[in-house]
């Protein structure tokens, strides 16, 4: 049945192709690779081998991951592979459908415990050693998958960088980050087994990769939000030591979830809070509970804990003074992370515009684009008081070439967080750091998102024809994406991504958009006027 299935996919994929058509190979003897374990099979689309849903480990609930048995003959790696357990099944269920506009619709899969796979994408089995790029998803530490969004797809960047492409599904909320600690040793890494999940994958990336073309001794983890802290949170991490060699981390440096990690004891509320949810003394009643009803009862745990007042933002790793020793970025750096270059960055509006899906109908044509001057003055007048014409001022030097409306919906909060981060990171004195802010704004529905939390992912995977909804195609969409997808790549085959590198001395910055450039300090003034306190 399963192959029926993949035959009938590989020709929709073949019809949806377009005038150009897809080419696909696929069977008895193509794209067979030799891996620990015994042998895959995948296939080849344009010129790209690809391979979803390998597993890469199994693990029992709220326990550390093993390795998987050994198996005769071959195993096809021809379908994407289930996803994590999470509150809903499908993105929808969170947000109302006319909330994504511009962005992609998501896609949804199998949901189990044993999620522990990932997908793989590059230009040939020959022995090369291609830079290898590991994409870690977003959706915080709760939600999300390695396939949930179709610009996730690695091919066109694995055949444009000539790269190998990796993603990856791991296990999250509840099932990955619940410390069961304080109830016997055999739950000791409980509240970390969902980042225990990314390493064993990426230990199954160092024994294998070079089957699949890539070099295992160049490793470039990249992710964006929620894949942006969890990267973070391995380079504080001991056992992910040595099996990654640069970080992209893209808009996803929060307190609490990246910076800082909660501890054991707001942690451990959160256990105790969802045994007495669901009527139990001790742990070894949960594995008999239902996911939904399950979710249900740690959900509310968390968000009671929160009320309690406990230093604790969402699901997230641990601070366990074990598995991780310390916080990630706070009080600096840990000594394993000193020679791993890091580029960071995040968009220009972030989450500040996502409020204006909900009223797709009225802001398409009533927002900033559309206003005169004396509405714009009102709207900054009523937004930033008494301080309108310095923060008006600062931000057209900071970004000149945008107007002054724009600085009604400019984020402070991830951008303040990424300015930290790569500070502490250049104070380390070791591997070099790069900066950058997305500011393309989408032209879709006339221009109402701007550069949103997650606009510059089609850019970084090449994946404009993917995402047309999103950045409205084009010529110009496409030369940009053809820019920020090449500095990722330069920046895992180099460790440089083209630019100088960042320092507080120098505040280099790249900002992208149709014209690119490098500035140095360009948003110290305008950030100082909005977030006078913060100390970066």
């Amino acid at each position: 049945m399963r192959n029926k299935i993949f035959t009938c996919a590989l020709l929709l994929a073949v019809l949806l192709a377009g005038p150009a058509y897809a080419e696909v190979l696929a069977g008895p003897g193509i794209a067979v690779a030799d891996v620990e374990g015994g042998k895959l099979q995948g296939y080849i689309r344009n010129g790209i081998y690809t391979y979803h849903g390998v597993q890469y480990a199994q693990a029992e609930p709220f326990m550390p991951p093993v390795k998987v048995p050994a198996w005769e003959g071959v195993k096809p790696a021809l379908m994407y592979g289930p996803m994590s357990p999470q509150g809903t099944s499908r993105a929808e269920d969170m947000f109302p459908s006319h909330w994504y506009w511009p962005y992609w619709p998501p896609r949804s899969y199998e949901q189990d415990n044993n999620c522990q796979n990932l997908n793989i994408w590059t230009p040939g089995l020959d022995g090369k050693k291609r830079p290898v790029m590991v994409w870690l998803h977003g959706g915080g530490f709760m939600a999300g998958s390695a396939m949930a969004e179709d610009v996730y797809d690695g091919e066109n960047l694995s055949r444009t960088g000539d790269v190998v492409v990796v993603s990856v599904n791991h296990r999250l909320n509840v099932l990955g980050f619940l410390d069961l600690s304080a109830y016997g040793e055999e739950y000791r890494y409980s509240g970390n087994v969902g980042l225990m999940d990314i390493v064993a994958a990426l230990e199954w990336v160092k024994a294998n990769i070079a089957t699949f073309g890539g070099d295992p001794d160049n490793v470039t983890l990249f992710g964006q939000s929620g894949g942006g802290a969890k990267i973070l949170t391995l380079m504080a991490t001991p056992a992910a030591k040595g099996l990654f060699h640069k970080a992209i981390e893209e808009s996803g440096a929060v307190e609490l979830m990246g910076i800082t990690l909660p501890g054991k004891t707001a942690a451990r509320r959160v256990a105790e809070l969802t045994l007495q949810n669901l009527g139990l003394k001790d742990p070894s009643g949960l594995k008999s509970v239902a996911y939904p009803e399950l979710i249900r009862a740690a959900d509310r745990a968390m968000e009671l804990t929160i009320k309690e007042g406990y230093a604790i933002f969402s699901w997230s790793p641990v601070k366990d003074g074990d598995y991780i020793p310390a916080d990630p970025v706070e009080g600096g750096f840990p000594e394993q992370a000193k020679d791993i270059p890091l580029m960071i960055g995040s968009t220009l509006n972030e989450w500040i515009s996502v409020p204006l899906f909900a009223e797709m109908e009225r802001t398409q044509t009533d927002n900033k684009n559309y206003w005169d001057d004396s509405r714009v003055w009102q709207e900054l007048r009523a937004k930033y008081g008494d301080k309108a014409d310095a923060i008006a001022s600062a931000f057209l030097k900071a970004y000149p070439y945008k107007n002054r409306a724009d600085v009604l919906y400019i984020d402070t909060w991830l951008r303040s967080r990424a300015k930290k981060t790569m500070n502490i990171k250049s104070d380390q004195k070791g591997a070099p750091v790069y900066a950058y802010v997305f500011t393309w704004e989408t032209p879709i529905m006339g221009g109402y998102a701007m550069a949103y939390h997650c606009s510059e992912l089609p850019f970084v995977f090449n994946n404009i024809a993917l995402s047309e909804t999103a950045t409205g195609g084009g010529k110009d969409a496409q030369a940009l994406a053809d820019v920020v997808s090449r500095a990722w790549v330069d920046f895992a085959r180099t460790g440089n991504p083209g630019w100088e590198a960042y320092t507080r001395d120098n505040g280099a910055t790249m900002l992208f958009d149709n014209d690119s450039i490098i500035t140095y300090h360009h948003d110290d003034e305008l950030m100082k006027l909005l977030l006078p306190d913060y100390e970066y």
